[in-house]
Formats: C-alpha cells, structure tokens, sequence
C-alpha cells in the first residue's frame, strides 16, 4: 500500500473520528458533559495518549533506523563494488570481462531500483542481479594466476565479490519486512479515539473545527513519513543512489 494511501486513510479516519465526536456531543443530555463527566473524561484519554505518543514515537525511531540502515547500505555496497573494480584493476587485463560485468551489473542497478523484486527476479532482456554476480565470480575462478602476488589479488577479489553477493541477498531477504501492520492499526484505533474525544469535549465552531483538522493531518503526515521510510529504497523520501552513480563513473577505469 502505498504511504500516501496509508496517510489519507488516516487523516479520513481521524475527520470521521471527529466528526462522530461531534455528533454524538450534539444528542447528549447536557448532564453527560458537565464539568465532572468532562474530568474523567480527560483523565480516562490521558491514558491513551501517553499509549499513542510512545507507539508513534517508537514507530518514528524504527522507520529512521530502518532508512539510515539502508543509506549505509548503499553506501557500503558502493564502495565494495569499487574496491572489487580496483582489486581486478591491479590483477591485470585479464579481468577486463569481469569488469566489464561488473560495470553492467551497476547500470542495471540503477535503471532497475533498489528493490528486491527489481533486483532479484530476471526479465525478458536481463538477468537477475544475483546471476551477474555469480557470473563475476565465476570469472574470476577462472583465472589462472602467474605469481604470488596475482593469487593473493584473485583471493580479495573473490573475498570482496563474496561480500557484493551478501548485500544482494541480504536485500532480497529483508525486503518485505516493512511496517508491522498490526501496530499501526492498534495506533491508528488510539488516535481515532482520542479525537473522537475531542469532538465531543469541543464546541462546534470554526477555529476549533480548523485545530482539529490540523492536528489530524499532522498526525496523518507523520504516519505518512514512517510508511515511506519504512520502505527506504521506494517512495517520496528514499535513499539516494547518488553513491553507485558516482561509482559507475570510477568502473573500468585504468
């Protein structure tokens, strides 16, 4: 579901949650919201409150943990994949198809996404990302070394193409993780009660209608900001690819 969907729904259902509040605060008895009924009221959503503030705020801390985990993944990778460029460099010619590879590996990359089901699952013009690397290492077997100093550079590049492959799958193998639905809905149902109180505690006029509206999309937009971060790769606010382009311009260097 995409986290702009997911941030409407929630504004809509926090309006409506108003909306009821306000209904219903119209066919009480006068009684039921005198000050005393108004007091406990209060008291009684404290408690939800401090609930709903401590799951959002865990949520929040989860969904930048998970997006400043992907951007050094990215980065890592990047760097990987340079330091592999480099190691085959200073084997010799010989690695000029395995470079070569390599450099088609990151250009599909990058016109593919960063995504497991991008990367993961060939296409009718391309292979999956995993197949290319294995075909780099396949390569890289290959060779046969003429010195010490070749094997020990066959050695690291297989060590390094090795670590290439395990950001792959570790890509593959966290890529549906996301939000845990179930909590945001726990949330979601909070939050809906909270302003439902507030309707019926609020009187009907239109700088306190405007409040409640604006608290609800703040809440929808931060809702909206741990759905999309908790898909770091996708989305409004995603993790750059600046690091494979500018590494895709070192690749095949001399």
């Amino acid at each position: 579901m995409g986290s702009l969907l997911v941030g409407g729904l929630v504004f809509l259902c926090l309006s409506m949650a108003t909306s009821i509040g306000l209904i219903v605060r119209a066919r009480l008895p006068n009684h039921h919201l005198n000050a005393e009924s108004k007091d406990v009221i209060r008291l009684a959503t404290a408690v939800v409150g401090t609930l709903s503030a401590l799951a959002l705020g865990l949520l929040i801390a989860s969904a930048k943990s998970t997006y400043d985990n992907a951007e050094v993944e990215m980065r890592t990778a990047a760097a990987r994949v340079l330091l592999l460029d480099r190691v085959m460099a200073q084997y010799g010619p010989e690695t000029d198809k395995a470079r070569q590879l390599l450099r088609e590996l990151i250009a599909k990359r990058l016109s593919r996404g960063w995504t497991a089901e991008t990367t993961d699952e060939p296409s009718a013009k391309a292979l999956g990302e995993y197949q290319d690397i294995e075909a780099v290492q396949a390569d890289l077997r290959s060779l046969a070394p003429k010195d010490a100093a070749q094997r020990s550079l066959q050695a690291r590049a297989l060590k390094v193409s090795g670590m290439v492959a395990e950001t792959h799958w570790l890509l593959v193998e966290s890529g549906k993780e996301g939000l845990p639905w179930a909590f945001l809905a726990v949330l979601v149902c909070w939050l809906a009660l909270l302003f439902a109180t507030f309707g019926l505690q609020a009187p009907t006029n239109p700088t306190v209608l405007s409040i409640l509206l604006v608290c609800a999309l703040s809440v929808a937009g931060a809702i909206f900001l741990i759905s999309d971060m908790a898909n770091p790769y996708v989305g409004l606010v995603h993790v750059s690819d600046a690091p494979l382009q500018s590494a895709i311009e070192r690749l095949g260097k001399p």
